[in-house]
Parts: structure tokens; sequence; C-alpha cells
């Protein structure tokens, strides 16, 4: 019977864990070190950056990011453009590497300093203070990183598990029971915000305004009425890209409107 009961166990919980080991495998390339190829790349390009070359070195961390996305690649080439007073893709660079690794905390401490520096001050929504808490608690890691937590909890789980059942002693089968209990609830939870953290990569709708100023529209043509005009380096997230010239945005205040596709650039 206890056999029985720990096969159902198992399967019923393995298929909890396993969308979390299908995103360790989907994005470790985003957290893990640089392949041995590219450590000599990165080093001309942080040679040119600590000898205050920072075009160049913009253009060799560019390159690196050719073979794949690393969040220490966006923020170093974030840096470079930041010394270049190329504020709109210094900015670009630290949401990219804020995507890939949100709880890095020199991350958003250069991209809120970029976003100084910007002529919009746009004042968000007001969020429910509940709702700010749980944000925050997904971005106090990677997908990765709630990934690797879940499979570390569901391992625990079995082990407390296997204590409860084999034990004869009632401490130890209450420590089992409760442990393993606290452990699924930290497992269910992990992929859950894994998950959330995989969608917010793979279905990237935040951009940046890139040009100077750009006029929003009430349409999608040139000839529609001027809602308001905003500049290079604010953040927008595309509502509608279905049109190939125009996208519909919106602003963290709220307000909706048309731009041409070419004024911004996808996060």
């Amino acid at each position: 019977m206890k056999k029985l009961f720990i096969c159902i166990f198992a399967q019923l919980v393995w298929a909890t864990v396993l969308p979390a080991q299908d995103i360790i495998i989907a994005d470790s390339a985003a957290a893990n070190a640089l392949p041995a190829e590219n450590t000599g790349g990165k080093a001309a390009a942080d040679s040119a950056y600590a000898a205050e070359n920072y075009p160049l070195a913009a253009q060799l961390y560019a390159e690196l990011l050719k073979e794949g996305e690393h969040p220490a690649i966006y923020y170093n080439l974030g840096n470079s453009y930041y010394k270049q007073g190329n504020i709109a893709k210094a900015i670009l660079n630290y949401e990219r590497a804020l995507l890939l690794q949100p709880s890095d905390a020199d991350i958003r401490f250069n991209l809120e300093l970029a976003r100084t520096k910007t002529v919009d001050k746009i004042v968000p929504q007001s969020e429910m203070f509940f709702v700010r808490w749980y944000h925050a608690l997904v971005n106090s890691a990677s997908v990765d990183g709630w990934a690797y937590t879940g499979v570390s909890a569901f391992i625990l789980m079995l082990l407390l598990v296997t204590l409860y059942l084999l034990s004869g002693k009632i401490i130890f089968k209450k420590v089992g029971f409760f442990g393993a209990l606290c452990m699924f609830v930290v497992t269910l939870v992990a992929n859950i915000f894994a998950w959330q953290q995989h969608e917010k990569l793979s279905d990237r709708r935040a951009a940046i305004v890139m040009t100077t100023s750009v006029a929003v529209k009430s349409t999608p043509n040139a000839s529609g009425t001027d809602l308001f005009i905003l500049h290079e380096g604010t953040r927008v997230e595309v509502v509608d890209a279905s049109m190939k010239e125009w996208k519909e945005i919106r602003i963290a205040d709220g307000k909706v409107g048309w731009m041409p596709a070419k004024a911004i650039e996808m996060i």
C-alpha cells in the first residue's frame, strides 16, 4: 500500500515539476556564463570599455549578442551607450538585461538612472499594494531561478514523503507530512512564477521610443489627429501589432494611440 501511494504521489507531483525542467533547458543559455568561444570577444569589448573607447565597446558587445542573449552583455552594452549619451539605446539594452535577470539590482539602478535623463515623465497608473507585492515577488528571481527552486523543492518533498512513510516515530511522521506539504506548495508556486517569467520572455510586447520625438496619432495614418508627443527613451506597450507600418501603443498612465513602427524598437 505504501509503495502504491508513493507511485501515485510521485506521478502527480512530477506533472507539476516537468514544466520547470523544460524552462531550464529552454532558457539556460540566458542565465549561464558565456560560452568559452565568446570569452575572447568579451575580453576585447571589456578592454575597449576600460580604455573609454565606448563606440568600439558597443560594437563588440553587439557582435557577442548575435551568438545569443545574455544579461551581462546587454548590461555592458547599455553602459557603453550611456557613456556616449545615447540614452534611448542605453534604456533599451538595460530593459533587455532586466528582462533576462529581473532580480539584478545593478541593472535596475542603471535603468532608473537612465530614465531620469528622458524628457517624458509619465506617472504610472496606480496599482493595489498586493499587486505590487506580487509583481515584486515574481521578479525576485529569473525564470531559471524559479525553475531550480521548483526542482529543489520537489526533491525535498519526495525525501520528506519517504520520511513520513518509513518512519516509525510520530514526530518524524509529522515533520515528513507537513514538510512535504510545504514543499509541494513551494514547488507549485515556483513553477507558476517560472512560467510567468517564461511568458514575458517569449511574448515581448514592450518597446522603447528610439526617435527624438514622435506624435502619437488617433488613427494609424499620418493624417490622424495628434493625441500626444513622446520622446526617445520612453517605454511603451504594443497592444496591436497587426499592421506593418503602424503600431497601437499604450503608455504607463493608460493613454493609447498609434505611432509609426519605425519609431520604436521592441525590448
